[in-house]
């Protein structure tokens, strides 16, 4: 029987963005910039280090690491990084600001205008130089590990085109032009890279070593939809929270490319390229458990993060994008490639829609699919096991899973602007089942659809996009379902 949810309203989500360099202000003892004779945008020169391992090339001339593999040594230092001390353990919730009361009601602007065609108010329209460098801790954490991201997607983008042959390639539907658009997303990831580490400066984290899950072509652009999706919500999540509204200015237009690359890997995956009306922001905690899995190591001294690393969430029926009825997936998680969060859905299967040139049910590359049968569907039964927190995960194995909540009540499901729980019944050591929420934002749209997160937690607190990283200290673990 369908299990009625409590969906939770939710504001409007706001902007996005990535990073850039920092401008000089005046009596300012920073470098000067490098950015050409008539820009006033400074920034501290970065040059971008070797790689930390050997490149080699690939298939018609596409390079890659020697090695992408799991780490094998002892971590010299284990755990998010911290501050000189922490002052609660967690951020209460609080009432609304007193000042936000405004509420025009003629239509016109009520407040004089400081000049022409300009209405009052905003933030940063005075006419001060910018200055486009991170300006606070939250900042700092924030724009390193939106470069993390940034490095990742390089290194992957650049790997599937040198592991995979031109045959291999062209039996999963992807030619030339497939590849060479692949190319440039990974070009556009350098240029996002050089702006992050121009904001952050010095200790801006350098590229590492990753550990990638799949073994074909479906399976690597998969994993790269999955990717790119916690790579673009994690930063809608945090961006109109930055102190630097400079720094959220130029992180807004590289965001928005990621956007795009998300939209097109779900195209190459044989997905509707649009299943909501409004895209999802996530905390950076959230983004951070599922990117530090694919980490295997860092070059030595490399900037750690203070983020939290919440332990894995399972979803052992999470419904394989590549059948031709996604309803068979099998119930025991066998259909994952691994047990990883973002991990693909195995591509090597018996009655795969791949190949298949029915309306309605074929799943290769094309610019849209209308599907007759849902990837999942409000009332689906969804089958849960989760893991225990303490697991060494992330750069040299060492970030530590953790969770400060209770025993888990509920399922939450993350995606547009709401965030919408289920009962969770418990069947036995770290197992249960909820079933699909049903729902709609505005009209016909539907709150659960898309590549989205979903987690467990002890509590259904009240939670909208802006304030969504109160529910953290709630999670019992994080996971990502395939809804669409």
């Amino acid at each position: 029987m369908f299990a009625p949810s409590e969906i939770v309203a939710v504001v409007a989500l706001a902007s996005a963005a990535f990073a850039a360099p920092a401008p000089q202000v005046a009596g300012s003892n920073e470098p000067a910039p490098t950015f050409g004779p008539d820009s006033q945008i400074s920034a501290l020169p970065q040059t971008p280090a070797a790689p930390p391992y050997p490149v080699i090339v690939g298939e018609n001339g596409y390079t890659s690491a020697t090695y992408h593999g799991p780490y094998t040594g002892t971590p010299t230092t284990v755990g998010a990084a911290n501050g000189p001390t922490t002052l609660a353990a967690s951020i209460p919730a609080q009432p609304p600001n007193p000042t936000a009361t405004y509420y025009n009601t003629k239509g016109e602007p009520l407040n004089p205008m400081p000049a022409p065609y300009t209405p009052a108010g905003g933030l940063g329209t005075n006419g001060s130089l910018p200055r486009y460098m991170v300006e606070s801790d939250f900042d700092f954490e924030s724009i390193s590990l939106g470069l993390y991201q940034e490095w990742i997607e390089l290194d992957l983008f650049h790997d599937g085109l040198a592991r995979f042959t031109d045959e291999e390639f062209t039996t999963a539907g992807l030619g030339p032009e497939a590849r060479s658009l692949i190319e440039f997303m990974a070009d556009q990831e350098s240029g996002h890279a050089t702006l992050l580490t121009n904001m952050l400066g010095e200790r801006a984290p350098k590229e590492c070593v990753y550990d990638y899950p799949y073994t074909t072509v479906r399976e690597w652009i998969d994993f790269m939809q999955r990717l790119t999706r916690f790579g673009e919500s994690g930063v809608w999540g945090f961006i109109n929270h930055l102190d630097s509204r400079e720094v959220g200015q130029l992180l807004a237009q590289s965001i928005a490319t990621e956007a795009r690359q998300q939209q097109i890997f779900r195209q190459m995956s044989g997905l509707t390229p649009m299943d909501v009306w409004f895209e999802n922001g996530w905390p950076q905690s959230w983004g951070w458990t599922m990117l530090a899995q694919y980490i295997s190591y860092c070059p030595e001294n490399t900037t750690r993060l203070a983020w939290q690393n919440f332990p894995t969430l399972h979803i052992l029926n999470n419904a394989n994008i590549n059948r031709y009825s996604p309803n068979d997936t099998a119930q025991d998680g066998s259909e994952t490639v691994g047990s990883r969060i973002t991990d693909p859905s195995v591509s090597n299967i018996t009655g795969s829609c791949e190949n298949l040139n029915v309306t309605g049910y074929g799943c290769g590359p094309a610019v849209a699919h209308n599907k007759s049968e849902p990837l999942s569907f409000p009332g689906k039964k969804v089958l849960l096991q989760w893991d225990l927190p303490g697991q060494a995960v992330g750069p040299n194995n060492s970030y530590i899973t953790s969770t400060s909540a209770g025993p888990p009540a509920f399922v939450a499901w993350s995606q547009q602007l709401n965030l919408t729980y289920s009962p969770l019944t418990t069947t036995g050591y770290n197992t249960g089942y909820t079933y699909q929420p049903e729902g709609y934002v505005y009209g016909n749209d539907g709150i659960i659809n898309g590549t989205m997160a979903i987690m467990l937690t002890d509590l259904d607190l009240y939670v909208t996009p802006f304030n969504t990283s109160l529910l953290n200290p709630h999670i019992v673990a994080l996971g990502m379902y395939q809804a669409g």
